[in-house]
């Protein structure tokens, strides 16, 4: 993994793009990423696109990133989404410690495969896990587990027609108005067309948004969207545009 340069935001948040250089995942690749942000730091974490995972034959392609949040700290989590190609199999793991007075804002997106070429739900397993803890405490914990040939993706109440799923996971230390950003990120989703989705406060400082989106094009959209209305109630910060093209 490569980081490159840090370009400074209007806002003055540091922002970096970790760059996989070979282009993607193949059986058996290992990489684990380890991220200490210092107190009181700003930081917005991206990829420059999609991190491909090619067929497997073997182990999985695994990618485990361990972040820990120091005090007073914020960061900003946006990867671009996965692609798992036909055959492929993929664990990823994203496990995040919060100091206090810290907040974030992190994104997870899953591809159901390269669905231009006839490869939707072709891949073999995604096995994703995210778990999140502030001050010492759990906050968030999620594990999906998709294995196309064990169940029908478009049956209802899974997939049906979509092509993309994503969760959206805000979290702050020392900040009460969940039940007011729930009804704005709710409010967001209903502005953007073909995206399906809602949001709902943890069981303590967060909110969680899911939603499916029928493309690519519709997955950016509701990212900006829901990302600058975010990055508003959260960060007190107006929306930016990341220009990855």
């Amino acid at each position: 993994m490569q980081a490159l340069t840090p370009v400074e935001l209007a806002d003055g948040t540091a922002c970096l793009m970790l760059l996989n250089p070979t282009g993607g995942l193949v059986g058996s690749d290992f990489l684990f990423t380890q991220i200490i942000q210092e107190p009181y730091t700003r930081v917005c974490l991206t990829t420059p696109s999609a991190t491909r995972v090619y067929r497997t034959r073997g182990q999985p392609a695994v990618q485990e990133t361990q972040i820990r949040i120091r005090e007073g700290a914020s960061l900003e989590y946006l990867p671009d989404h996965v692609i798992p190609y036909r055959d492929a199999r993929f664990r990823q793991s994203l496990r995040v410690e919060m100091g206090r007075g810290s907040r974030g804002i992190f994104w997870d997106a899953l591809a159901a495969g390269r669905v231009a070429h006839g490869e939707r739900w072709n891949f073999d397993e995604v096995d994703s896990h995210i778990e999140i803890s502030l001050c010492g405490k759990a906050v968030f914990l999620n594990r999906t587990r998709i294995r196309p040939a064990t169940l029908d993706p478009d049956r209802l109440g899974f997939a049906e027609g979509f092509n993309y799923l994503a969760t959206l996971i805000i979290l702050a230390d020392e900040l009460g108005s969940w039940k007011e950003t729930v009804v704005a990120m709710d409010a967001e989703l209903g502005n953007i067309p073909h995206v399906h989705g809602g949001a709902s406060a943890l069981a303590s400082t967060g909110c969680v948004v899911k939603l499916l989106a029928r493309s690519a094009s519709d997955l950016t959209c509701a990212q900006a969207s829901l990302w600058a209305r975010a990055r508003q109630i959260v960060l007190g910060s107006p929306a930016i545009d990341l220009r990855k093209y």
